[in-house]
């Protein structure tokens, strides 16, 4: 993990100092979540057992496990963390490496229509989704990546609470789909694995509240559009595009330049 950590950092240490961009702040957070997805059609290509049909307009679910966080490892539940950089003269630009640990579970006892090609013969039919027909999940993680630019805006400092002060935040970025993959279609199971399977692109924003020198409270809003393709099923392949929305809360921790440090709330000077 400490490896893991370094190299992700070691290029943005790198890169705020070819660029001149010393004299920010660092910051690490890591918190839960909970999100909402659009119904999508889930496009199945197995080429040996003569399949190439959709189950169309699906509805999925996530599976928060943050309501028995004391009960598991911090990284069962759906987690979020980001590692980033804050520059410029009040630390009101950033950008990060941006990742959320969502959990896509596929609805079952819903009818679903199965549109296509099944077994060499065209079907246009209505299904219930049993897990003998259909159990689809990306449980250990639909995983979302993002290079994220962040913006910050600031709003104001709270009244005698020293090194206190509340923010706005954007984030947009742009990055791989690292999903695990694990699934029943009509009776044939996968091997479940982890694999790079797409692209995704989001839009975050919402408040950030500074307490102190090195610590803050992150609550934000975000849609993200995630692009699936070539995941791995028995004898072939899925792709599927959904929205999702999400809710985030974390706790972050910010640490710089001694000249950041010694700054009373540096964002508003």
């Amino acid at each position: 993990m400490k490896s893991f950590l370094f190299l992700l950092l070691f290029p943005m240490a790198m890169l705020a100092g070819e660029t001149g961009l010393r004299g920010g702040e660092f910051y690490f957070e890591w918190g839960y979540n909970t999100e909402w997805y659009s119904k999508s059609n889930i496009h199945v290509v197995q080429n040996g057992l003569n399949n190439d049909f959709n189950f169309v307009q699906v509805q999925a679910h996530d599976h928060i496990g943050w309501d028995k966080l004391f009960a598991r490892a911090l990284t069962i539940p759906q987690y979020n963390y980001r590692i980033g950089y804050y520059f410029g003269e009040n630390h009101l630009w950033g950008f990060e490496i941006n990742f959320d640990h969502t959990k896509y579970v596929v609805t079952q006892g819903q009818n679903a229509e199965v549109k296509g090609k099944v077994n060499g013969r065209m079907v246009d039919s209505t299904y219930t989704l049993t897990t003998n027909v259909l159990m689809y999940q990306l449980n250990n993680g639909a995983n979302f990546f993002l290079l994220n630019i962040v913006r910050r805006f600031p709003f104001f400092e709270v009244p005698y609470l020293k090194h206190t002060a509340l923010l706005g935040v954007a984030k947009y970025g742009i990055g791989p789909l690292v999903p695990h993959v694990q699934n029943t279609i009509f009776g044939n199971a996968n091997d479940p694995h982890f694999q790079v399977g797409g692209i995704n692109t989001g839009l975050e924003a919402g408040l950030q509240l500074v307490i102190g020198r090195h610590v803050y409270l992150e609550f934000t809003n975000k849609v993200d559009y995630a692009n699936y393709f070539g995941l791995r099923v028995y004898g072939g392949e899925v792709n599927q595009q959904f929205f999702t929305y999400e809710l985030i809360g974390t706790l972050g921790i910010k640490f710089g330049s001694s000249k950041a440090a010694k700054c009373d709330c540096p964002q508003f000077k």
